[in-house]
């Protein structure tokens, strides 16, 4: 639960240089239909999502667990250049090397359009979701 958390809250940071240390130098990705491999292209991805959608707030939860692997869901909110609120849902499924860094994310991801008043995300962002926030789990998803 440590470990999920404290990736919620660096993706909530939207900085891309300090995600990116969570993962070994060759890691490889699988995000939506995009295939990257490395710090590097982790980082450039990163830049560019969030010039993409605007106001992003995440929440992880951790699905299950084995030796080296965990599956993980999660729901962010996030507005486009338009002001057209989305839900993002998914799942990704995470590999680790020995040294505790990811060296494996599988993310499948669907988009639902939102009106503004039926966000859940509602904390000040960039920044980590409050202590007292409601998880996935107590927010129906």
């Amino acid at each position: 639960h440590q470990k999920v958390r404290a990736a919620e809250d660096a993706w909530n940071s939207r900085n891309p240089s300090v995600i990116s240390r969570a993962y070994s130098l060759d890691s490889k990705w699988r995000h939506r239909t995009e295939f990257l491999q490395g710090r590097a292209q982790i980082e450039a991805f990163l830049a560019k999502k969030w010039k993409q959608e605007n106001d992003y707030r995440l929440v992880k939860e951790l699905w299950g667990f084995r030796e080296n692997r965990m599956a993980v869901r999660f729901a962010y909110e996030w507005r486009d250049h338009k002001d057209q609120w989305y839900r993002s849902y998914g799942n990704e499924n995470w590999e680790f090397d020995e040294h505790g860094l990811m060296r494996i994310r599988i993310a499948s991801i669907n988009d639902a359009p939102i009106a503004e008043e039926s966000r859940k995300f509602l904390w000040d962002a960039p920044g980590p979701r409050p202590a007292d926030h409601p998880g996935l789990s107590q927010l129906g998803f």
